[in-house]
């Protein structure tokens, strides 16, 4: 099982954002730029159009081809392709498979993180058997293209979860930028996760390593 303890940024190769064209030069950028997870996320592409792109990018991850240990690869909401390869973790939502049951699937070694989008969920997550959830994540922190339908809980919910000083590495998503992590910072974020900044940027390694500079 990897510690995410060290960790601080994750990134999400999402298909909203990147072309098949450019998924694998992306997500090399990903992985040279030191991201300490990558989340493969792609919600509206079938079973079979998920395996064909994680099947891209499995090349990247094996040691010494882009960096010399590669970071953890999830996949988001799709319980059967993660259990397809081995040590590929899962990521879940509130509507998705309870984490629980996803668990019991994964079985060990694999990880497992959780969205939480309010108090009460964030606290569901920690109250949550040990072993259960390698990390949760906080947001959206701010409104984000990326999940238009989902209102903003803003920098409150990330005060009120790092009062908390959960035992669990906890990520703040949604809406970051360069421009506004110092408020997360000072809201007592320390991970975060940034999708749309990262992805259409011209030089996204360069990105990441600001972002690492930073956190």
């Amino acid at each position: 099982m990897n510690d995410l303890r060290s960790a601080r940024f994750y990134a999400i190769l999402d298909t909203g954002y990147v072309p098949p064209g450019r998924w694998a030069a992306v997500c090399r950028a990903l992985l040279l730029g030191g991201a300490d997870l990558v989340q493969l996320r792609a919600k509206r592409e079938t079973s079979a159009e998920r395996r064909a792109l994680l099947e891209v990018i499995l090349p990247l991850f094996v040691p010494g081809t882009v960096v010399a240990v590669p970071p953890p690869l999830i996949v988001n909401d799709d319980l059967e392709l993660a259990l397809s390869y081995p040590a590929i973790g899962l990521h879940v939502g509130q509507d998705d498979l309870a984490p629980l049951l996803a668990r019991e699937r994964l079985g060990t070694g694999r990880l497992l993180g959780l969205s939480t989008h309010s108090p009460a969920q964030a606290s569901a997550a920690q109250a949550l058997p040990t072993g259960t959830l390698d990390y949760f994540a906080v947001g959206p922190v701010f409104a984000t293209p990326t999940k238009p339908d989902y209102t903003p809980v803003g920098l409150d919910l990330v005060r009120q979860v790092a009062d908390t000083r959960p035992a669990l590495p906890w990520f703040c998503i949604g809406g970051i930028k360069r421009t506004t992590l110092s408020s997360v910072l000072a809201a007592g974020g320390s991970r975060v996760v940034v999708v749309s900044e990262v992805l259409c940027a011209a030089d996204p390694a360069a990105v990441i390593r600001e972002y690492h500079a930073a956190l």
